[in-house]
């Protein structure tokens, strides 16, 4: 998500008050933001669901609504998401 470089404060505030309620949405596995150190308003969210319908349930839900409906106004560019399928782990990491 690329964020209007003044609008990055607004959303790092969204994303700390919608993160617990999201980590423990149902079949929410792992819940990682991510930023690109050269262009820091880029930021990832980058997690891991039990199931694509998991995944499905929580897109339809009232928590994602409010929370999209906050930041989508931030962005300076069209938002980007992948679904990927693991097809090897090499070497598992704990944070």
């Amino acid at each position: 998500m690329s964020f209007q470089p003044e609008k990055l404060e607004t959303f790092l505030t969204v994303f700390n008050q919608s993160k617990s309620y999201i980590a423990t949405a149902e079949g929410c596995l792992h819940l990682e933001l991510m930023q690109m150190p050269a262009t820091p308003n880029v930021i990832f969210t980058f997690s891991f669901w039990r199931s694509e319908d998991d995944l499905n349930n929580y897109r339809h839900s009232e928590l994602f609504e409010k929370t999209w409906a906050k930041t989508k106004v931030l962005f300076n560019d069209k938002p980007q998401a992948w679904t990927l399928k693991s097809r090897e782990v090499v070497k598992q990491f704990e944070i």
